[in-house]
């Protein structure tokens, strides 16, 4: 049922993918569209009105928004993965706060100004500061924001209204532009104790369980999935019909049994892609409420969305070369996938030396592992 509500949101996403980029932000329509199918409810428990879907349907589901325009779904994506975070990391009272209304965006920013601070005050925090890529921060309703604290290593996390903030349009980016992944501003914001959840000191700080740690990651990459198999309807259907290789014999690209043999390289890349993709979403639907996973099996699953990162990019590759040159050209949405591509599949989730590095010290009991996403 929500697979067939994203396949029918598709056509509205990819006519306004080029406004969605152009003005920064996803277009009203696509917002529209995306919320009359429930699908900013995902991470939402089903007592407060979401869908509660498990990892394996936020995959398909975001793949399936990703062919029409990835930045919509990266917003979807992102927005599902904080409300996951959100129910650990944030007190009853935020929580209740965020589930009001089950389909409202919900950004949040883990990146730390070197100004950022909060103050201790009566009934709660004030808070100043700037907190870079937020995605969705201009059609959010709150945000999830961590402000240090004098004294403390951790920073307490904090919901704060958008209402309460302003947003400042730095992401101009390559690719993924329409994310909205902007900067917010605090000016001695009071975020009340309702809203804040405050560090133990006595207490070392926690990793995240494994299902919200992955989450956020199967959220980044399946819009990317979705963004190859976008590339990949385009191609086929310019090499099946009057695209022909410049200065050859053939009528048709698809008539030459190398440019056959190259769409289907691209066509492996993509559904293996998919494949490792919706495997590890499997692997953590399984596991029991609360359930753990070793370091070596958090470090194997990190490998695999990194190949899968790099396998879209590989397909892009293979359908702009069967494309051509006319694929770059503005107007063409090909030039859109590939650069949305180029830049999601480099989410820090993926990072493959990090991620290269950690299997190594892994397989040879070389600890501890580097990465702190473990």
């Amino acid at each position: 049922m929500l697979l067939d509500a994203a396949r029918k949101t598709v056509p509205t996403l990819a006519e306004n993918a080029a406004r969605t980029e152009h003005d920064l932000t996803p277009a009203p329509d696509s917002v529209a569209a995306v919320r009359a199918a429930g699908l900013f409810g995902l991470a939402v428990p089903r007592a407060a009105g979401g869908s509660e879907a498990d990892l394996r349907t936020l995959v398909e589901v975001l793949v399936e928004l990703g062919r029409g325009c990835p930045s919509t779904a990266w917003v979807v994506g992102l927005t599902a993965a904080n409300k996951s975070v959100a129910r650990l990391l944030l007190p009853d009272a935020a929580q209740a706060a965020i589930l009001a209304d089950p389909d409202a965006v919900f950004c949040a920013s883990s990146g730390f100004s070197p100004g950022n601070r909060g103050v201790r005050v009566p009934g709660g925090l004030r808070v100043s500061g700037r907190w870079g890529m937020a995605s969705g921060a201009e059609l959010a309703s709150f945000a999830m924001v961590g402000v240090p604290l004098p004294d403390s290593p951790a920073p307490a996390m904090t919901l704060v209204p958008l209402a309460d903030l302003s947003v400042e349009r730095t992401w101009r980016a390559a690719g993924l532009g329409g994310t909205s992944s902007h900067t917010l501003v605090a000016e001695d914001v009071f975020v009340p104790d309702g809203f804040v959840s405050f560090p133990d000191p006595a207490v070392p700080p926690q990793g995240l369980p494994p299902t919200p740690l992955f989450t956020g990651g199967l959220a980044a990459l399946a819009p990317m999935i979705g963004a190859t198999l976008g590339a990949r309807d385009l191609v086929a259907d310019a090499i099946s019909g009057g695209r022909a290789p410049y200065l050859t014999t053939y009528a048709r690209v698809a008539d030459s049994p190398l440019g056959r043999h190259w769409f289907t390289e691209a066509l492996q890349r993509s559904e293996s892609a998919l494949r490792r993709t919706v495997r590890v979403a499997d692997i953590l639907d399984d596991l029991p409420p609360g359930g753990e996973l070793p370091v070596t099996e958090r470090v194997a699953l990190r490998v695999e969305l990194s190949a899968a990162a790099r396998e879209c990019r590989e397909a892009m590759e293979l359908l702009l070369d069967l494309h051509g040159a006319s694929g770059f050209a503005e107007g063409n949405p090909l030039q859109r996938f590939w650069r949305d591509v180029a830049v999601g599949t480099r989410h820090p989730f993926f990072t493959p030396y990090v991620l290269a590095e950690d299997h190594g010290r892994i397989t040879f009991d070389v600890l501890p592992a580097v990465s702190l996403a473990l």
